[in-house]
């Protein structure tokens, strides 16, 4: 049989890369997003079944899980749907910005996995484990100048999952957390307000930062692991990248 996962945000970037693996590694994959065109095209694809939705709008969640209770247990979500927008400091904050980051970061994981739970529980019999993962970020770990917002939403979607880990315990339930660095998506453009010339800097003379598909790799690796092994936590940075704003540029060479 197919296992079935939930990948939300799959219409480009992290999402779509984790969701391509999925499906060339067999399973059945649903992919929740809110553009329309670009999960269609992935559905013509054969790589996912489309459900266009809204994760921070309760009746779009709520239809979500209508049709994937419809097709049977669910062996594994992916909460990867979030971002940043936005480098203002606490004191010039946008607050409309602080809570639509928010809202996708920790309420749309939270909306995500209480209505799938039940799902996951009777995948879980199924596979023997079922998986509950969020695409964190080291912003959730380490705090930096311009990072207020996405760092104050990524910190409490890290707490979320922490206490998620604790309810769940005595149950075949992982809870994987994987937090990715420095990855070369359109993260920064939306982040920069479609800037691009702000984006492209935020990548210039960094030796291969991260791909969407190297933090793919590190998501179905962790969901593929034999079920009694739980990846509590992935930090998955470009060797480049020492620390959240620690990143050297020019060419990687040893020392001495």
């Amino acid at each position: 049989m197919a296992y079935r996962v939930v990948v939300t945000g799959a219409s480009s970037g992290i999402g779509e890369a984790t969701a391509r693996l999925f499906a060339a590694h067999g399973w059945e994959v649903i992919g929740v997003a809110r553009r329309a065109e670009r999960l269609e095209a992935l559905a013509e694809e054969g790589v996912l079944t489309p459900i266009v939705a809204d994760v921070t709008v309760d009746a779009d969640v709520a239809r979500v899980r209508a049709e994937i209770e419809a097709g049977g247990p669910l062996h594994a979500l992916v909460n990867n749907a979030g971002g940043a927008v936005g480098t203002e400091s606490v004191e010039d904050a946008i607050p409309d910005d602080w809570r639509a980051m928010y809202e996708v970061n920790v309420l749309g994981t939270q909306r995500m996995i209480a209505a799938l739970l039940p799902s996951l529980r009777a995948g879980a019999v199924e596979r023997g484990s079922g998986d509950i993962v969020a695409v964190t970020s080291i912003a959730g770990h380490t705090v930096y100048v311009g990072g207020g917002g996405y760092n104050a939403a990524k910190h409490a979607q890290h707490a979320l999952m922490a206490v998620l880990r604790l309810e769940l315990g005595g149950e075949p339930l992982r809870v994987i957390e994987i937090a990715p660095g420095m990855v070369k998506t359109d993260f920064s453009l939306v982040r920069y307000r479609g800037d691009q010339a702000a984006a492209d800097a935020v990548y210039a003379g960094v030796e291969n930062p991260l791909r969407a598909e190297d933090i793919a790799e590190a998501i179905v690796h962790a969901v593929e692991l034999p079920s009694h092994v739980d990846l509590d936590l992935v930090v998955v940075k470009p060797v480049a990248q020492s620390a959240a704003r620690t990143i050297h540029t020019g060419p990687l060479t040893p020392k001495g």
